[in-house]
């Protein structure tokens, strides 16, 4: 696992840690965690690579080890970027919560977890595994297209403390209309993905024959 851990004893980190299926990882990803690192003041950004997605068809995925080191090639030229091994090596489903009390655990509670993610899969969060303590342990940052709104979530946490729904922040970036599942479509079409993933991720795919 790649961690980053204080510098001190008593330093208290602002850490961010973005969780997905990264397959691949593309620039949507890469300025999402960016502008939020920036805008939130975070030391570091972790990218942590599902190792079984509980929500998604393992068998409609590329194995783990490509999606790290695509992930990993793409943050590399970053310094506050790395990525962690977490998720993959547990050989369990990956629930978010399982990750965020195992961050708490290695940092021993010396940390502010922003946890960043898409808006659309906000509105899904009382689906997620012991969503109450997500809310309660770590902020939200929901990534989202130009012009999107989180009103739903009024009816979706209608429930919880004022408190609570504040820990959810919105983030505005544009290059969320990239997605992963547009990039797999046009390396299956022969189409070029130029500039929608870091170059060493598009040579990583064609060297591997991801996608086709």
């Amino acid at each position: 696992m790649s961690f980053l851990l204080p510098k001190t004893r008593n330093e208290i980190l602002n850490l961010g840690i973005m969780g997905g299926t990264f397959d691949p990882i593309h620039m949507g990803h890469l300025v999402t965690a960016e502008v939020a690192r920036q805008q939130f003041k975070l030391d570091h950004v972790i990218f942590i690579p599902a190792g079984i997605p509980p929500h998604k068809d393992i068998k409609t995925i590329n194995n783990a080890e490509h999606r790290y080191l695509m992930t990993l090639l793409a943050v590399v030229d970053n310094p506050y970027f790395t990525v962690s091994r977490l998720e993959i090596d547990n050989n369990q489903p990956s629930y978010t919560i399982d990750t965020v009390r195992r961050f708490y655990e290695i940092y021993n509670g010396k940390l502010n977890l922003y946890f960043i993610t898409g808006a659309d899969a906000i509105l899904d969060i009382t689906t997620w595994k012991d969503y109450k303590e997500l809310l309660n342990t770590c902020c939200f940052i929901a990534a989202s297209r130009p012009g999107y709104s989180l009103s739903k979530l009024k009816d979706v946490l209608g429930p919880l403390s004022p408190e609570i729904t504040k820990k959810i922040k919105l983030l505005e970036i544009p290059a969320m209309a990239i997605s992963s599942t547009f990039i797999r479509r046009r390396v299956a079409e022969g189409k070029t993905i130029k500039y929608l993933t870091p170059e060493s991720v598009e040579q990583y795919i064609y060297k591997n024959r991801l996608y086709v």
